[in-house]
């Protein structure tokens, strides 16, 4: 789940969180790379248990990075993710269990929002496509020089990965001679067990990963103080961390770093300092060169993020409560409240309230609404994942109450940043030099490159130069500003030979002026709503809904949605998917003040519900732009006039910037899928699939992998005695290290002494001399069983991090807090390094044969080898030669 600017905002205020992962190099010896041997201690000083990945977190950046050159085919991605993989298991090194999870099926609630991105992503591309074509064409006209075009096929679509896809399938198959590959050659490996869920195990990748960890806590043989580490971008993992209640947990994720996005070559000529948009070609007499203008780029650092720390920072901020909860104050149920607001400012499952924004303080408003009115609720606002509906109606009526106020502060505040922004730009406009290399016909093509030349030597530019843009950076720059006038009049003087006329964009002949331009720069979105004004709430209800605001039936009826998908989310992080059919039926929220009388309008979900099928999912989520990743007869349906379901693909639709600024931030306008009409299309092309197509579309298992060393190896050989089996057999915990679950015959076997053949050509086929797999399931419980939300029993809390607050640093010295997983040791003994060159600066420097040079540990120099201090100026009634 994304939420935008939350993980900004809590490394922001909660400091301490994060700790940089310390990562071990491969070494090279004699031109030959040493593998890293994993199994020796973690280089963080901290060993972790079980490390968790959601695996799609890992799948796109490998398959369309943004800070790299993109792989050229699939099985340079398939390469590119085992990379990854291996480059967390160093970092982490975990000592029980990897757990690989890929988003498989989504419940409805999210499949809408995977809609959304992936006809908004279809819509860009289609966009993209047609401003290139349009400028190729242009730029040909005016004789400027351009690279071949690319084939068509080259493209990568991302909408490939998901569920239901021939990428997604053989990404599986991968995935399992990975495993196999490092179980039998990798020592770190020898003792842990790997799981894998992949693409066809219904569920999103996190929400499997938790529901594991829920089911193993109920087992008498978990052990409590299990070192957990999940690695994931989405924000939403913090809170479901959170929500696990282990107090040992650590999630691992890049390093975020603020500013604008890496720059990429122009798709156009390939070269870099500009965006497309301003593209205008090569030099004349220069060939397009693959890869001019690619730099180099760093390698992405990980970070941990510390949720012990922020369960400390939590119980500080929540202790208020105990003022007025006194004996019924519980630490892990106020940070269960804390989860459930957070809710309230993004999600995605539901559009969040008009008054709550996160980088307008959304989450500290909600929280001095929660202490300030516990008062009135008397507890606390919800238990092992159900929420108290009464209590919430009362924060609902003090948010309703500060409404009107929200939206003048956010109206006057963006006034604001508009004007501070358009003052900055006219300033930068004053300094920044208006040249462009403007060669818009092929004798100012010829001037301006014999320019380059005629100017290489005095400017230093190099004569082997490739990439004119970066000429230009260089020409601005220099000192000399009769050479850069030189070089405009020079321009100027080409394109009025050429019969040009100099100056910026024109249309029929004459010159734009300048401030317009400004003006359709800096044009602010429509907004019809306008929350700032009196008569808010009717024109929102008018303009986004269609629907009168006097009509209270409606609005009731949106409200009583959005009370049931709170539900549904919350219990979706505790107990898992309630229901896999609910959505929230709307494009926009209620206003908090509409929340009225919300007590009695949610009852339950019903039983029994399921998932799509994988290619069902396909078929609700993908836009016709994407159809050649489905079977001919299913994509038929997508695009054929006389489909029966043709008006769930529109070719176009709007996106509402809902008071935003850019349309990536906007609420794409698109209708829901009726369940019922979209499987009742399918039913007429299910038998229209093969053989592959329908393994593609069988809902799958979990798998899990162990080497030859782990205890369990000869009970799972036992399983394939009798292969038709399929009959799940209970694990022996005590053999596990406290994990349990249940095991059958996996229909991928590879059994020892057989080949485990590569999905990859790069990489070789081996014989299996030490692992075995089986199918894997979840520990089983009776229906309606209720996971609760606590610590477990005996459980060892982390020590704390955090300054206690009747810390005194004159009686007890200055606190040392944690720099990493553990405290920072105290200077031992005067031959440290800092010691000594504290010592010497105080007693001023002797030279190494005046004094001992390996005094005991713990022990000072003698008496005699101190020396006074060297003050120019001393004063001899107060001087004492030994005073430290």
């Amino acid at each position: 789940m994304g939420v935008p600017a939350f993980f900004r905002w809590l490394s922001r205020k909660y400091k301490s969180l994060i700790v940089n992962a310390h990562e071990e190099k491969e070494k090279e010896v004699n031109g030959i790379k040493v593998p890293i041997n994993t199994s020796l201690p973690n280089p963080n000083n901290m060993e972790f248990d079980n490390l968790y990945l959601d695996m799609n977190g890992i799948i796109h950046p490998c398959c369309h990075p943004e800070d790299r050159p993109a792989p050229k085919n699939e099985n340079e991605m398939m390469i590119a993710i085992f990379d990854m993989l291996d480059r967390l298991f160093n970092i982490v090194r975990p000592r029980k269990i990897l757990y690989m999870a890929i988003d498989g099926v989504a419940p409805r609630a999210k499949m809408n929002q995977q809609r959304s991105r992936r006809f908004r992503s279809a819509k860009e591309a289609q966009e993209k496509e047609e401003m290139l074509s349009e400028m190729r064409k242009r730029l040909k006209a005016q004789g400027c020089i351009l690279p071949p075009e690319k084939e068509k096929g080259e493209r990568f679509d991302s909408n490939c990965i998901t569920p239901g896809t021939e990428f997604m399938f053989r990404l599986a198959e991968c995935l399992r001679y990975y495993c196999f590959q490092r179980l039998n050659n990798d020592p770190g490996w020898a003792n842990i067990q790997v799981y894998l869920s992949d693409s066809n195990v219904p569920g999103e990748g996190e929400h499997k990963i938790m529901d594991f960890i829920r089911r193993q806590r109920q087992s008498p043989h978990y052990e409590p103080d299990t070192h957990h580490c999940l690695c994931g971008a989405d924000a939403d993992l913090i809170m479901l961390g959170l929500a696990t209640h282990e107090p040992h947990f650590t999630i691992i994720r890049e390093e975020f770093k603020p500013g604008p996005p890496p720059s990429r070559p122009c798709e156009l000529c390939g070269q870099e300092g500009h965006d497309v948009e301003m593209c205008r070609g090569l030099a004349k007499e220069e060939d397009h060169v693959e890869g001019v203008g690619a730099k180099v780029t760093m390698e992405q650092q990980y970070i941990f993020v510390r949720l012990c720390v922020l369960r400390e920072y939590l119980e500080d901020e929540l202790s208020t409560l105990k003022n007025v909860l006194h004996g019924n104050y519980c630490l892990e149920r106020a940070i269960d409240d804390w989860v459930f607001l957070c809710f309230f400012v993004g999600n995605d499952f539901l559009a969040h309230l008009p008054s709550l924004e996160i980088r307008e303080g959304a989450i500290d408003r909600l929280c001095r609404l929660y202490k300030d009115t516990v008062d009135k609720t008397r507890g606390y606002l919800c238990k092992d994942g159900f929420p108290d509906l009464r209590k919430v109606q009362i924060i609902m009526t003090e948010l309703g109450k500060m409404e009107d106020e929200i939206f003048k502060a956010r109206y006057e505040k963006e006034q604001m940043f508009r004007k501070r922004d358009k003052d900055r730009k006219k300033r930068e406009k004053m300094k920044t030099p208006h040249w462009t290399p403007n060669r818009p016909s092929t004798a100012a093509n010829g001037a301006v490159s014999g320019l380059y030349k005629q100017f290489s030597e005095p400017v230093a530019l190099g004569g082997d130069k490739k990439n004119p843009w970066e000429d230009k950076k260089k020409l601005e720059s220099n000192n000399g500003a009769g050479k850069t006038s030189a070089v405009a009049s020079y321009i100027k003087q080409a394109r009025e030979d050429s019969g040009e006329k100099s100056g910026g964009s024109e249309e029929g002949g004459k010159k734009r002026p300048a401030g317009e331009e400004e003006e359709e720069e800096d044009k602010e979105p429509a907004d019809d709503v306008r929350l700032h004004e009196d008569g808010w709430r009717d024109r929102y209800y008018l303009q986004k809904f269609k629907v009168s605001p006097e009509d209270t039936t409606f609005v009731k009826k949106v409200v009583a949605a959005y009370v049931t998908g709170l539900c549904w989310v919350l219990r979706y992080y505790y107990q898992g998917c309630a229901s896999w059919n609910w959505y929230f039926p709307f494009h926009y929220a209620p206003f908090a003040s509409d929340f009225r009388h919300i007590t009695d309008m949610f009852k339950d979900f019903p039983l029994d519900t399921k998932p799509f099928n994988p290619m069902e999912q396909l078929m609700g989520v993908f836009p016709a732009g994407s159809k050649k990743f489905l079977p001919d007869d299913w994509a038929e349906l997508m695009y054929q006039p006389d489909s029966q379901i043709i008006d769930f693909y529109p070719s176009d639709f709007k996106i509402d910037l809902n008071g935003k600024k850019y349309a990536w931030q906007g609420v794409a306008l698109l209708p829901f899928v009726d369940e019922k009409r979209l499987l009742g299309a399918l039913d007429t092309v299910y038998d229209t699939l093969d053989e592959r197509e329908v393994k593609r579309n069988k809902p799958g298992q979990d798998r899990i992998f162990i080497s030859s060393k782990h205890p369990w190896y000869e009970s799972f050989k036992a399983l394939y005695e009798y292969p038709d089996k399929t009959e799940y057999v209970e694990l022996d915990p005590t053999q596990g290290r406290g994990t349990t679950g249940n095991v059958r015959p996996d229909d991928e076997a590879i059994l020892p002494g057989q080949t485990v053949r590569s999905p990859v050509p790069a990489l070789a086929p081996f014989d299996n001399t030490g692992a075995i797999s089986a199918g894997y399931q979840n520990p089983q419980f009776v229906k309606g069983f209720v996971f609760p939300a606590k610590l477990l029993p005996n459980v060892k809390l982390p020590e704390k991090s955090l300054k206690p607050k009747d810390w005194n640093d004159n009686r007890r010295g200055s606190y040392r807090p944690y720099t990493g997983f553990q405290r920072a040791r105290p200077m031992q003994g005067p031959n440290t390094v800092g010691n000594r060159m504290l010592g010497n600066m105080v007693r001023g420097f002797r030279p190494p044969q005046d004094r001992p040079r390996y005094p005991p540990p713990g022990q000072r120099h003698p008496a005699p080898h101190r020396q006074p201090y060297r003050h120019q100026n001393r004063n001899q009634n107060n001087y004492n030669p030994y005073r430290r």
